[in-house]
C-alpha cells in the first residue's frame, strides 16, 4: 500500500501543494485527476523521489519510502524520455538490466510486454520512427519492463487511439491483479472511470474528492431517476419533491429529494399503466469533478 500523507510543496510565493494527503490500495487502480496546473504532476514527482515535499511524506505499508524502494516502483512521465535513435527491445533490455534483471529476464520481459502492447512486429524499429501512439506504448513497456511492484503513470493513454486504450487498459489491469498499486493521471475522465476503482480529484493543490468510484457516485449528485412508461409522462411535474430534468412524451428524468418522493412517481406510473423501465442514474465522474472543483 502506497501512502500520500499531508504533502505540503511551494514554489517560491505560490502553494502548489496543500495538505495532500491519499492512498493507493494494494491490487487497486487509483485515477488521479484534475486540470492542468491542479498538481498532479508534482505529487507524482514527490511519490518517485524526483522532487522533495517541503513537508509531509510517502509510505509503503506504513514506513517512509526509501531510494532502494523506489528501484521497484514503474514510472511512466507525461513528456516521453526514450532515446529516439535506439531501437525499441534494445532500449527496453537496457532499462530492465538498469533495474538489475538479468539478460534472459530483461529480453524475455520485453519480448512479452511488447507482444502485449501490440508492438511485437516494431522491436527492431528505432522510436523516432514509431508514430506517436505507439511511441506511447513503447514509453508505457519501459514503465513496465522490470516487473515493477508500484506502478505510477502520467497520462499514460494520451495520444491512444481507442483500440490501443483497450490493450492498454488490459495490461495495466493485469498489473493490478497481480497485486500491485496503480496510479495513474489521465483527463479522458470516460477512460478514468471505466478503469479505476478508487479515485483521487485535485483541484489548486488540494485534495478535494477521495475515495472508491461507486462511493464518490453515492456521495455526488442529487439523486436522479429515468423512467419510460407505456404512455405521456408529463404528470411527473405535479409530483411534489420532483424536478423534471428532461421530458420527451413517454420518457423522464427527473431528480427526487427523498426516496419517498421517487418510490410516488413510481407508484403513480404503475397505477397508470404499463411502466417499460425504471431506474437510477449515478452522477458521471464528470459531473462528480464539475461538483467538487468549481
Amino acid at each position: 500500500m502506497l501512502d500520500i500523507r499531508g504533502v505540503n510543496k511551494r514554489y517560491g510565493m505560490r502553494e502548489v501543494l496543500t495538505d495532500v494527503s491519499f492512498t493507493v490500495a494494494d491490487g487497486r487502480m487509483t485515477g488521479f485527476v484534475g486540470a492542468n496546473g491542479a498538481g498532479k504532476t508534482t505529487t507524482m514527482r514527490i511519490i518517485l523521489g524526483v522532487l522533495s515535499p517541503d513537508s509531509g511524506t510517502v509510505l509503503i505499508d506504513g514506513v517512509p519510502v526509501t531510494a532502494s524502494d523506489r528501484r521497484r516502483f514503474g514510472y511512466m512521465p507525461e513528456e516521453r524520455g526514450l532515446y529516439p535513435k535506439m531501437k525499441v527491445a534494445e532500449q527496453l533490455v537496457y532499462l530492465a538490466r538498469l533495474h538489475g534483471l538479468s539478460p534472459a529476464s530483461a529480453r524475455r520481459n520485453t519480448a512479452d510486454l511488447l507482444e502485449r502492447l501490440g508492438l511485437g512486429e516494431r522491436a527492431r524499429d528505432t522510436v523516432e520512427s514509431l508514430s506517436l501512439g505507439n511511441q506511447q506504448r513503447a514509453q508505457i513497456a519501459a514503465a513496465l519492463v522490470h516487473d515493477p511492484e508500484f506502478l505510477v503513470l502520467d497520462e499514460p493513454f494520451s495520444g491512444l487511439d481507442p483500440l490501443a486504450v483497450e490493450v492498454v487498459m488490459s495490461v495495466l489491469a493485469g498489473f493490478a491483479a497481480q497485486g500491485a498499486p496503480v496510479l495513474f493521471s489521465s483527463h479522458q475522465l470516460d477512460i478514468v472511470e471505466r478503469l479505476c476503482d478508487d479515485l483521487v480529484i485535485i483541484a489548486d493543490g488540494e485534495i478535494r474528492a477521495n475515495g472508491s468510484r461507486d462511493a464518490l457516485r453515492e456521495q455526488h449528485g442529487s439523486p436522479r431517476f429515468e423512467i419510460r412508461t407505456a404512455g405521456d409522462t408529463g404528470w411527473i411535474r405535479t409530483v411534489p419533491g420532483i424536478t423534471v430534468i428532461d421530458f420527451d412524451g413517454d420518457f423522464a428524468v427527473f431528480e427526487a429529494e427523498t426516496d419517498t418522493a421517487s418510490q410516488d412517481v413510481l407508484h403513480r406510473a404503475v397505477a397508470l399503466g404499463a411502466v417499460h423501465t425504471f431506474s437510477q442514474q449515478r452522477p458521471t465522474l464528470a459531473t462528480i469533478f464539475k461538483e467538487v472543483t468549481s
